[in-house]
């Protein structure tokens, strides 16, 4: 069997994150030449709302820019030529739109540039793609929400530096998890609320190969510079949708860097959920799993294993975005008005950006939307130390009554020779005579019920779905 060359180019063998997810066609090449065209047509149309072209014309123009009219793969090799796409673009979009409408091919990229165009359709890009980011995230952190509300007093036992700790709830675990996603979804509104700006500029950030135009193509008379550039950045960004900038970004590249920014977060929030499915699915601690798909994370060479594929997705993510975020921070070091390398090394730094968060967040709906959650194996995981877990709660209780400091000193022998011999805490403690003339056996083990040491997790996840005066729940 063979494939077309467009097929075989970048087809998500090595990201499979991304690959078959709604933003990588979203940020493909025929998806970002799209974008491009939209930019030019949308420039034409800016400039019929300020009368220097034509209605015919930049209808004309807004007809012919369609990709599929255009061999994406003869406008790649151009590029070469020039080091940017756009200039074998606007050739053949002046030859298309001449084959409609003669009159109307003088009006393509009227005074533009290339960075204009291309600029301006990596924000289309990007407002395109993080639109599918956002709605995924909203539907994960949904997900997530059902958990909480449904594991609120689900006992689980709290880990740090990779250690039993003191007991939590898994309601708790996924308040926190949703608070990350809620956090990145904020990230992502503030970037697509007034962050993606049109790019105008000129040849140099003076726009003035678009004054100058206007004075040719409007009544004969010059226009004021700044009232027409007002009305010129108004109307693009109205018919693009994105938004205005006081000055031309062309080596200004806060917003190239703002959207990698985000992408970061996105990736990082998920893959910080991602590592601890993996871990409470470890078969030695069985507290989550992954959505059951048949055919769906099997091993090569080993056909008892179902591989957590939807986490491994998710964190392979997490690892590459702060890498390729952190090299697009250093395009804004740009020289001149307009870099010879920095601009260019964005573009697929950009996207792949991009698809990373958009194959993320995808994923990440499965994951929360299917995830299994094992409440018996997280009670008995927490019973593993014999009551150590919840050592913290005896000292606090002993400290009144014998000193801080003793209280301390006391447990931490205790747990020492508890976690030495295996035996129960409370049978060793109800053997220190000190411990003993307050508590016997039976009121230790009480303070030991890991189920009633679980401070306010409930309030807490209570307050995270904003459930306001809710009484706790007797334990």
């Amino acid at each position: 069997m063979t494939t077309s060359f467009d097929e075989d180019l970048d087809a998500g063998l090595l990201s499979p994150v991304r690959a078959g997810t709604p933003v990588e066609e979203a940020t493909s090449d025929r998806a970002w030449l799209q974008a491009m065209l939209d930019a030019e047509a949308a420039l034409a149309r800016a400039q019929t709302r300020t009368g220097t072209v034509p209605p015919s014309a930049s209808a004309a123009i807004t007809a012919a820019a369609r990709a599929e009219r255009f061999d994406l793969r003869a406008l790649a090799c151009a590029a070469r030529e020039t080091a940017n796409p756009v200039v074998g673009l606007v050739q053949a979009l002046t030859r298309v739109v001449a084959e409609d409408d003669p009159a109307a091919a003088e009006y393509v990229h009227r005074g533009s540039t290339s960075q204009d165009v291309l600029d301006t359709g990596a924000m289309l890009v990007c407002s395109r793609a993080l639109r599918i980011v956002r709605d995924d995230l909203r539907r994960t952190a949904r997900a997530l929400e059902r958990l909480c509300a449904q594991h609120r007093d689900t006992l689980m036992t709290g880990r740090t530096l990779t250690l039993h700790a003191v007991p939590i709830t898994f309601g708790l675990k996924a308040a926190g998890w949703r608070q990350l996603v809620l956090d990145a979804s904020e990230r992502v509104d503030r970037v697509l609320d007034g962050g993606l700006p049109v790019s105008l500029g000129g040849a140099a950030g003076t726009l003035a190969g678009y004054v100058e135009y206007a004075g040719l193509d409007g009544d004969g008379r010059r226009p004021n510079p700044g009232e027409y550039v007002d009305q010129l950045m108004a109307a693009f960004a109205r018919e693009t949708g994105l938004a205005t900038t006081v000055l031309p970004w062309h080596a200004l590249r806060t917003p190239v860097a703002d959207v990698a920014s985000v992408t970061a977060v996105v990736t990082g929030a998920l893959g910080k959920i991602a590592v601890d499915v993996q871990t409470l699915g470890r078969t030695e601690v069985g507290e989550v799993r992954e959505p059951v798909v048949a055919g769906r994370g099997g091993s090569s060479a080993m056909p008892h294993k179902r591989n957590p594929v939807l986490a491994t997705l998710i964190r392979s993510a997490s690892l590459q975005a702060p890498a390729l975020t952190s090299a697009l921070a250093q395009c804004l070091v740009s020289e001149d008005e307009r870099s010879a390398g920095a601009w260019h090394a964005e573009w697929q730094l950009l996207r792949e950006c991009l698809r990373l968060a958009g194959g993320a967040s995808h994923t990440a709906v499965e994951l929360a939307e299917g995830l299994e959650v094992m409440p018996d194996r997280m009670r008995a995981n927490a019973q593993l130390t014999g009551g150590r877990i919840t050592s913290e709660r005896v000292a606090a209780v002993l400290a009144p009554l014998l000193g801080k400091a003793h209280a301390k000193h006391l447990l931490t022998e205790a747990t020492a020779e508890a976690e030495r011999t295996g035996r129960a805490l409370a049978g060793i403690l109800v053997t220190m005579p000190d411990v003993a003339a307050h508590f016997d056996e039976e009121a230790l083990n009480t303070l030991l019920d890991a189920a009633s040491h679980t401070g306010a997790a409930g309030p807490l996840v209570d307050r995270a779905l904003g459930i306001a005066d809710v009484p706790e729940k007797p334990s």
